[in-house]
């Protein structure tokens, strides 16, 4: 018990008396928010050239696979197409909306 007041005492005093620390300059200056920044720019203008080259060759590649294939496979050679189609379409739709958002704080 007596041990328990004590660290509760000392704890309590170190607290008070610790000096208090502030950060020097603006934290969007800071080269972690910077980077962050331009990382997450590269990355979503990369991601809106590379999104629609790797879906056209995908779509091609199905294209092909399609038109070897029955009936049956050919229905899903189509919903794959439009898979990729509608995820080229995501991809490029969210590179932009964050090149948008990353705009505005710049």
């Amino acid at each position: 018990m007596r041990y328990t007041i004590l660290i509760a005492y000392t704890l309590y005093w170190s607290l008070l008396s610790s000096p208090s620390a502030f950060a020097a300059g603006d934290i969007k200056d800071s080269k972690l928010v910077t980077g962050t920044e331009k990382l997450i720019g590269d990355v979503t203008t990369w991601l809106m050239i590379l999104a629609p080259v790797i879906a056209g060759l995908l779509i091609i590649y199905f294209c092909i696979r399609r038109s070897a294939a029955d009936e049956m496979d050919q229905k899903k050679w189509n919903n794959r197409i439009i898979v990729a189609i509608v995820s080229c379409i995501g991809v490029v739709l969210g590179s932009a909306t964050l090149n948008i958002i990353i705009g505005y704080y710049k």
